[in-house]
């Protein structure tokens, strides 16, 4: 079975925050892939969906984003998957807003939520997909910005991107990590 964690904060006061950008996504794939209902499982939202022929377990860990790893790593153990079945979807500060960047492996380049899942799995040899959130110059106080809500301005864009990030995650589990990077790894229109 594979695994799509989204990562984000659980309770409404972060549910539309650039940090959940990953949940948005997740929730996207439940809803195309017409997913069963949510139910909790180890610290996490877990929805089982098929895509093409092939088990998804889509994860939402509700431990906050710089406890990621404790939901992920029992998941990964529970439904017996390993590095190559995980793909984690995470908010990037670094990268503008409707940039996408799609990588097989890497390190966790500062992002505390995929810190904790390397550090907690002791690998960071899983596919990740991480998107711009980013409008504008990078903001000195990250913490804030990332636990901000997106300006209302940014809505519709950040609905463009949640679906393309879905398309992404698609391509992925279809083709491959490379043709997903080879298609998806460019800054999109504003």
């Amino acid at each position: 079975m594979r695994l799509v964690v989204g990562l984000g904060n659980p309770g409404e006061r972060y549910r539309r925050t650039r940090h959940n950008i990953g949940f948005m996504v997740v929730d996207a794939l439940a809803s195309r892939a017409a997913a069963g209902r949510w139910r909790t499982e180890h610290e996490a939202w877990v929805a089982e969906a098929v895509f093409d022929d092939e088990k998804l377990l889509l994860v939402k860990p509700q431990t906050y984003m710089n406890r990621s790893g404790a939901a992920v790593a029992p998941l990964l153990d529970g439904h017996g998957g390993g590095l190559m079945d995980l793909l984690v979807v995470v908010d990037d500060v670094a990268l503008p807003l409707t940039t996408l960047r799609i990588r097989s492996r890497g390190s966790h380049g500062g992002h505390n939520g995929l810190r904790s899942i390397v550090d907690t799995l002791g690998a960071d040899e899983f596919a990740r997909l991480r998107i711009g959130v980013r409008r504008g110059d990078l903001p000195e106080d990250l913490a804030e910005y990332v636990l901000s809500p997106f300006e209302e301005e940014e809505v519709l864009i950040v609905q463009e991107v949640v679906g393309r990030a879905a398309d992404a995650v698609e391509c992925i589990l279809l083709d491959g990590v490379q043709a997903a990077m080879n298609r998806f790894n460019r800054a999109g229109p504003l």
